[in-house]
């Protein structure tokens, strides 16, 4: 396995998080995924994958997995920051510990990431983080989640100019709504847009109203984009924060 093309993959065993390891795994990458659980990838992709426990919310824990990538097969050609989680709560309802806590996982997560991904990319290689649409425009009852991407993004364009001389690239993915069991589970929360009704529902409608192709993107359109980003067909795109939604919003 060494020097075998090499992806790590923060949440890389659920959601969207597992379409990517799935897309870069079908691309020829061996895929290490950092995350609290296992979640059965072994025993879905066999050898093509790596599980490494991590917290994201700890910056020994991204320098201990890209440690295991190094060890492995020599080389991190590329990180995705995807590990994150959104909640809808009005300012009122926003305490201190769940503050700290999704800034920690969403912003701090990937800060702590890319700088361990920067350590390891000795000859080049593609950083992709994983932001929303809530990173170009507020809703209500959400802005700690809206904040954290709205931060993301400036990591995204900030480290692209500050590491492009060492042929690393830094992109962000903007998805829209994606029905994965966490984003239906947090939209019908108290304060959610469809709070104690029907997920899909309400990302059915938000379709049919928002999108100009009259759909929203799947998880495998979202991890085909993280490919293409890392591939040499994208060698000269970087700082880029680029939506994959349907045209929900057109720029």
């Amino acid at each position: 396995m060494t020097n075998k093309k090499t992806a790590v993959i923060t949440g890389g065993n659920r959601g969207i998080g597992l379409n990517i390891t799935e897309a870069f795994i079908e691309a020829g990458y061996h895929v290490f995924v950092g995350a609290r659980q296992e979640m059965g990838l072994s025993a879905r992709f066999g050898k093509s994958v790596t599980f490494v426990a991590t917290d994201v919310r700890n910056e020994t824990a991204h320098q201990h997995l890209v440690n295991q990538a190094l060890q492995t097969t020599g080389r991190v050609d590329a990180f995705v920051n995807n590990a994150g989680y959104s909640e809808w709560r009005p300012i009122a309802q926003i305490d201190e510990a769940f503050l700290d806590d999704i800034i920690a996982t969403n912003l701090k997560g990937a800060f702590w990431g890319c700088k361990a991904a920067i350590a390891a990319m000795r000859e080049g290689g593609s950083i992709i983080n994983l932001s929303s649409i809530a990173s170009k425009r507020g809703s209500a009852n959400n802005s700690a989640y809206v904040a954290t991407k709205f931060a993301m993004n400036g990591l995204t364009q900030s480290l692209a100019k500050e590491v492009g001389a060492l042929g690393i690239r830094v992109n962000g993915v903007c998805p829209v709504l994606i029905p994965t069991d966490g984003l239906l589970e947090a939209l019908k929360s108290p304060y959610g847009p469809a709070a104690n009704g029907d997920g899909n529902a309400f990302i059915a409608r938000f379709a049919v109203d928002n999108a100009a192709l009259k759909r929203l993107p799947t998880g495998a359109e979202v991890a085909a984009m993280c490919v293409f980003l890392a591939s040499d067909a994208a060698s000269a795109i970087t700082a880029q924060n680029i939506n994959v939604d349907c045209g929900v919003f057109p720029q």
